[in-house]
């Protein structure tokens, strides 16, 4: 660099400006274009994401029409797809009339009607010049910047999977990959050997850089927004996992500078290629295009009208049976004196078809819904560790903190730590430089019996990895507790808030249990996934033992009694896990000497028939011949056990189960509105009784809180199925772990994947998730409602931009839908 440019540039240091841009704008616009992006979680804490996070503050159509233009994602299904419902009769001209009315008449009737039989135009997204300087017969160049930048982040933010680390972890990522790329010589295969050179005069500053590589690109002014979002979409996955540890920081009062780092390098690689091309003609016909692409969103813009009366219409045709049955229902309590027990489960769309069947299998029983954490934010440190893990909804900050205490002198936390430590040095033999080509012939032969027990489905499926270090009666040993002794005050209002929560201010059940779920499969990356979301992908087990010690502690009784909440001396709350691969529920820590003797047996016995009873009719959906029709036989039920519990031990298996597809409803109302109704295993059901909700906190919480993990769970699904290649992970047979448990790819380069893949929504031949928006219906005061939606921004984004239908039950069973902002609507089916 010359004295005179050294001199510019410390000018432009100086004026926060770097040539004719202005570096406060600069870093503004980086700013929100990672805001538009929405986070990943790695695989040991995956949870389901609204993939359109960021784009919520917009209307659906006009988040669909830029996202459209822009990346060219698609968000919604293609004609045919509503077409095929428009032959078969699922979907009618009323309902697309209703539609047409609900979203204020934005198109004609026959306009959407005739769109059915006519194929959507395919979205293209805002091109990156390097696609454009890609030649036949060359090495593709926008394909090697991907693979460029994912191979570097994997290594960067690698957890434990690379036997050779990156030399600094700790170096801000822009810096790191600057040192990186100018020693990298791999550019040289796609045509880029000089891009070092210029390197060399990038500024070493990320925001600087950024403002470098436009005024290199000349981008025009009016699309640097757009670009710049482009830019990050390019590399997506990434993006979401930088997004991540943002999100991540913030939680925390804390900031992060990654996602900028990563945009910086992303645009950086764009002023290379060209820089070492030298293609300006290619640039000036690169810029009218991305110029088009601008104004093209308008336009976009009114095709995403049409889909999204589709798209409407199909979720009035879905809402239609529900309305009717909450009509037809008096709605009701049943008041039957004190029941022999209360079973809280998470509101889990699986949960909904165990509970319809427990009720069936214990008359009697109450069973309620609650989320997973059962109201305890806490985290958690397992035996053996430093570091604590997150058990509570990513929107919420733990509030406690619980650590493993282990049963007996032996010190099992020593012994996991050294089984651990043998682990990774176990692993780091097999893998490493000097016995790597030699392992394989002198140790193959000794996992001939392992490949054949895995094959067969012989074995134990793996824990999870963070329970690895440990048997499964060491485990049985160890019990997670508040790592600090709370006052009793502090524990009597946790555990009124657990209460309030579950609804048990009244009449409480000899035995309450308390049901957490997590999810058995074998070499399942995205295992976390079909855990418990409402736990951080973790399982419930930890939340339910720690609520369930806590309710039974004699100590809080009397303080709950002062509150208005009389536990009786007979009650025992006991915590338990439902294997939602099986669906087994484990009962946890039970002292039997506690409980009555004949109540658990009966409780038992239900647990195993409702067990049987929801296997046979997951069955059906999991397409699994087990030689004849099922029946509600002895010998069918012992057959449809077999069925899922060796789905859950296959190794092979890339459908375990279904997990949450299908899920369109949310339902937070007293459990007589639905005890009746076959929900088919698509609703969340939160139990929610307003009249014994004084002030309506537990309504601000259920809508602040679980309502938004569900819409999260319910997008995710959405955005996975109607545009899988750039919101789903694809082909699961494809995937491979990067980073330890950061995330996959598919295949062995390109982007980090997010979302789900096509085998948690698609057997094969069908469609096994029909993407709707969620419909929430809420038995609450209509003024309580929209107090609560009035201060929270992000209930206000959601609903009043479509992203999600809420519908409001009143005491006669009369449905009211919210349009606009509080306006309530009769509903008419």
């Amino acid at each position: 660099m010359t004295l005179a440019t050294q001199a510019q540039h410390t000018n432009a240091q100086t004026s926060g400006k770097r040539g004719h841009l202005d570096l406060d704008h600069v870093r503004q616009l980086a700013e929100a274009a990672g805001r538009k992006i929405a986070p990943l979680w790695p695989l040991d804490s995956f949870v389901a994401v609204n993939p359109y996070l960021g784009l919520i503050d917009q209307t659906f159509s006009q988040a669909s029409g830029y996202l459209g233009a822009i990346a060219g994602e698609r968000t919604a299904m293609d004609h045919e797809w509503y077409a095929a419902r428009w032959r078969d009769g699922r979907l009618a001209r009323s309902h697309i009339e209703r539609a047409v009315e609900q979203l204020g008449n934005p198109v004609a009737v026959e306009t959407v009607i005739n769109a059915l039989e006519s194929p959507r135009a395919s979205s293209t997204p805002v091109p990156m010049l390097v696609e454009k300087l890609d030649r036949p017969g060359s090495a593709p160049i926008s394909i090697f910047v991907v693979d460029q930048i994912s191979h570097f982040l994997a290594a960067h933010f690698d957890r434990g999977q690379a036997i050779w680390n990156a030399p600094d972890e700790s170096e801000a990522l822009y810096g790191a990959w600057r040192e990186y790329t100018l020693i990298d010589r791999s550019a040289q295969a796609a045509g880029l050997g000089q891009a070092r050179r210029y390197l060399r005069d990038v500024p070493t500053d990320p925001i600087e850089a950024i403002a470098w590589a436009i005024e290199t690109l000349q981008l025009p002014d009016s699309v640097h927004a757009d670009y710049l979002f482009a830019a990050l979409k390019s590399i997506n996955g990434w993006a979401a996992y930088c997004r991540y540890r943002l999100w991540g920081a913030e939680l925390t009062g804390g900031s992060n500078e990654d996602l900028t780092d990563l945009l910086a390098v992303r645009l950086v690689w764009e002023a290379l290629a060209l820089k070492v091309t030298d293609s300006a003609a290619i640039r000036r016909e690169w810029q009218r295009e991305i110029e088009r692409h601008h104004e093209a969103i308008a336009t976009a813009q009114h095709e995403a009208v049409i889909d999204e009366v589709m798209l409407t219409a199909s979720e009035i045709a879905f809402r239609d049976p529900v309305i009717r049955h909450f009509r037809a229902a008096t709605g009701k309590r049943t008041e039957v004196g004190r029941p022999p027990v209360q079973a809280a489960f998470c509101i889990d769309v699986r949960s909904e078809v165990f509970r319809r069947h427990l009720e069936t299998s214990f008359p009697g029983a109450q069973t309620i819904g609650f989320a997973g954490f059962f109201g305890v934010p806490l985290s958690y440190r397992r035996l053996g560790e430093s570091t604590c893990r997150t058990h509570t909804p990513v929107l919420l900050n733990p509030g406690v903190e619980v650590a493993d205490r282990v049963e007996g002198n032996e010190d099992l936390a020593s012994r996991r730590e050294q089984r651990v430590g043998n682990g990774l040095s176990w692993k780091q033999f097999k893998l490493s430089a000097a016995s790597c080509f030699t392992f394989v012939e002198s140790a193959g032969l000794t996992y001939i019996p392992k490949l054949i027990g895995d094959t067969l489905g012989w074995h134990t499926p793996a824990p999870p990895p963070d329970q690895a270090g440990l048997s499964d009666e060491e485990r049985a040993r160890v019990h997670p507790a508040l790592a600090t002794q709370a006052g009793v005050e502090e524990r009597v209002g946790m555990a009124e808030g657990i209460l309030r929560g579950l609804g048990l201010t009244g009449e409480i059940a000899p035995i309450v249990l308390l049901a957490g779920h997590g999810s058995t499969t074998t070499n399942n990356p995205h295992r976390a996934g079909l855990d418990c979301g409402a736990c951080a992908g973790q399982t419930g087990e930890v939340s339910a033992r720690v609520a369930a010690d806590l309710l039974n502690d004699p100590a809080i009784r009397p303080g709950l009694a002062e509150r208005g909440i009389e536990i009786p001396e007979d009650t025992h709350f006991v915590a338990a896990l439902h294997d939602t691969t099986t669906d087994e529920v484990d009962l946890l820590d039970l002292d039997e000497k506690t409980v009555d003797a004949s109540k658990l047996a009966e409780l038992r016995q239900a647990l195993v028939q409702a067990g049987d009873l929801t296997r046979l009719e997951r069955l059906v959906t999991l397409r699994h011949s087990v030689g004849k029709n099922l029946s509600d036989s002895p010998a069918d039920r012992e057959a449809a056990r077999k069925a899922v519990t060796h789905r859950g031990r296959d190794w092979s298996e890339v459908r375990p189960e279904w997990g949450l597809a299908g899920n369109a409803a949310f339902i937070a109302a007293p459990r007589d509105r639905t005890r009746d109704l076959d929900l088919g295993g698509r609703s969340f059901l939160h139990d929610y009784d307003w009249r014994t909700d004084e002030g309506f906190g537990v309504l601000e919480l259920i809508l602040t809180a679980p309502l938004v993990v569900a819409s999260w769970i319910n997008l995710q699904y959405y955005g996975s199925t109607v545009d899988n290649e750039r919101q789903g992970s694809g082909n699961k047979v494809l995937h491979n772990v990067v980073g330890g448990l950061v995330g996959v790819l598919e295949g062995n380069g390109g982007d980090l994947r997010v979302g789900l893949s096509m085998q948690s929504l698609h057997d094969g031949e069908n469609w096994r998730h029909e993407p709707l928006r969620l419909s929430a219906f809420v038995e609450a005061p209509a003024e309580a409602i929209d107090t609560i939606i009035a201060g929270n921004e992000t209930l206000q984004d959601l609903i009043d931009n479509r992203w999600l239908t809420l519908l409001r039950l009143d005491d006669a069973g009369e449905v009211f839908r919210r349009h606009g902002h509080g306006d309530w609507v009769a509903e008419t089916t």
